[in-house]
């Protein structure tokens, strides 16, 4: 499995990474995480509001930072 944190370097797209990371640190599971902050491969995606996560290439969540719960329950549900 693979998450992609999506957002050019603002506050709410650190903060999005930061919540996954302990997310899946929590959850214990082998799960690469990725920032991605070029413009082009965001709206590659289909977004144009970030932060945004994906997983595997599938949008989860567009334009707010999500629960910790919320990422949970994508990686474990």
């Amino acid at each position: 499995m693979k998450i992609q944190v999506l957002g050019p370097g603002c506050p709410k797209c650190a903060k999005a990474e930061k919540i996954v990371k302990e997310a899946v640190l929590e959850a214990g599971l082998e799960i690469e995480v990725v920032k991605i902050s070029d413009f082009q491969e965001i709206a590659s995606y289909g977004v144009f509001s970030t932060p945004a996560v994906a997983i595997d290439g599938e949008v989860k969540i567009v334009g707010r930072v999500p629960s910790k719960n919320d990422v949970l329950g994508w990686i474990t549900g």
